[in-house]
């Protein structure tokens, strides 16, 4: 499909976040409802009942003029969380927490303007849960959308008979296809929840985020169709002092850098690597903002490209909470014999488990990784204004392939300077060049299509070796090679 729109909305986010406000108070005996309970198998329940508010918040990086999409139209019909984390879709036990929305689905722009604080928009109506420790949480769409409920609630269906869509920069509108979330849900189990399972005691007051990575959510099939991978996680926030925000400079002229300064807001995964949980653009004046957030300890990776074309090393700030302000970040330019990013090129190849193996498509998610001490591993973004879309990828059948493999390529614009690191303080950080020279490990996680987020493949993980980066030079990636795939 590909119709045109016009519309003058402010384009500001590029990941939504739904937040939902908890609150846990006694039991009463007359009211005598029981939303959900635990199956037996994990995540016992507790006596008490709470109350859920579902609401949507911003952040922002490949949004129009910046990015290629200017919307991202998805159609909300449910959200629900179960106590046990290993119930399967059809299992007892999930709670509704939005069942106004079932027989009202809500259409809303992923990359649309707040309307207050960090919201989005709000989604249901307070309900009652009964208190216990969820440990799965699944945020179902809907295929079609009723008339007039486009647009967040504000009529004239954006994406005209379709529910879910992307609008390019051009205002052209492609439909955009689900994988099994009409019928299951977008899953988000123990794993990607902070702590393992959000835990809601009774008497307690929380705050649950649930992180939907808009740009890393979306893959470009090779017929063109744009395609729902989603890429969510969990954990509890505070609706007070959640916020971490700053500002960063260019090192010499203590300015805001003339350009595209990116923000990604990482935690350590169970094998000690920083992940990308949240990313952002910084404004003209060179502010940002990360909120609502999970509590905990963040770091944050900043990548910079000044208008004139000027790389900027790679710059890592550890030991960040919410509610702290990060007062000055000064970046650095590489020297201007060698300004130009490098480009690491490579392939990656699947394959199933057949005798004798034969091609096989599989979704692939890259990461670029930059050891920085024997301590700190972080998850380094492209340059920015220099990629299309962020590192969902698809294999398939091609020419190019080797023989017995689907196949898909790849061109990585990354930064060839040194990284800088320092550590959070209240006033300006000071950062010193890390003592390791630049290099990057391309990181390759294999998923089934079309299941939500399935891992694939045996292993279901690669990695290349340690690369290192020439500046305005392409450095090839020997071919990362999936096999035993479904």
């Amino acid at each position: 499909m590909s119709t045109q729109i016009n519309d003058s909305e402010n384009k500001r986010s590029l990941r939504i976040f739904f937040l939902f406000t908890l609150i846990v108070g006694a039991l009463a005996a007359a009211a005598g409802i029981i939303v959900g309970c635990s199956n037996g198998t994990s995540g016992a329940t507790t006596t008490g009942m709470a109350t859920a508010n579902v609401h949507l918040s911003d952040p922002s990086t490949c949004t129009s003029p910046n990015g290629p999409f200017s919307h991202v139209y998805v159609t909300i019909s449910d959200v629900q969380a179960h106590t046990s984390a290993s119930a399967g879709p059809n299992d007892a036990g999930w709670v509704d927490l939005t069942p106004k929305l079932t027989q009202s689905p809500q259409q809303v722009d992923l990359l649309g303007p707040v309307v207050s604080q960090c919201f989005l928009a709000n989604l249901g109506d307070k309900l009652e849960l009964q208190a216990g420790n969820y440990q799965q949480i699944r945020v179902i769409l809907s295929p079609t959308v009723p008339a007039g409920q486009g647009k967040g609630n504000g009529g004239s269906d954006a994406c005209g008979s379709q529910a879910n869509c992307v609008v390019l920069a051009d205002n052209s509108i492609h439909t955009l296809l689900l994988s099994s979330e009409a019928k299951t849900g977008l899953n988000i189990p123990s794993g990607q929840i902070a702590n393992g399972g959000f835990n809601i005691a009774a008497g307690q007051t929380k705050d649950l985020d649930i992180d939907f990575d808009t740009c890393d959510s979306i893959v470009i099939e090779g017929n063109g169709n744009y395609r729902l991978k989603p890429v969510l996680h969990a954990g509890e926030v505070s609706t007070t002092s959640t916020s971490i925000n700053g500002v960063i400079v260019d090192n010499t002229t203590g300015k805001p850098v003339d350009g595209l300064v990116e923000i990604a807001l990482e935690q350590k995964d169970a094998n000690g690597v920083d992940r990308i949980s949240m990313s952002t653009i910084a404004g003209t004046d060179g502010s940002f903002v990360f909120c609502p957030l999970p509590t905990g300890t963040y770091d944050l990776v900043i990548v910079s490209r000044s208008s004139a074309g000027v790389v900027y090393s790679p710059t890592v700030v550890t030991g960040v909470a919410p509610g702290q302000t990060i007062s000055v970040v000064s970046l650095h330019a590489l020297p201007t014999v060698s300004t130009a990013p490098a480009v690491l090129h490579g392939m990656v190849t699947s394959q199933n488990g057949a005798t004798p193996p034969a091609g096989t498509v599989t979704d692939v998610q890259l990461s670029t990784l930059e050891v920085v001490s024997s301590t700190l591993t972080v998850t380094v973004p492209l340059v920015p204004g220099l990629s299309p879309i962020e590192l969902s990828l698809t294999t398939s059948s091609s020419a190019n392939c080797p023989a017995g493999t689907d196949c898909v390529s790849y061109d990585l614009k990354m930064s060839a300077g040194p990284v800088f690191v320092g550590a959070y303080s209240a006033g300006s950080i000071a950062l010193t060049q890390s003592t390791l020279p630049a290099s990057y490990i391309v990181d390759l996680i294999a998923t089934v299509p079309a299941s939500g987020g399935q891992l694939d493949c045996s292993p279901s993980e690669l990695k290349s070796a340690a690369l290192t980066p020439v500046a305005g030079t392409t450095v090839p990636v020997p071919t990362l090679a999936f096999a035993g795939c479904q």
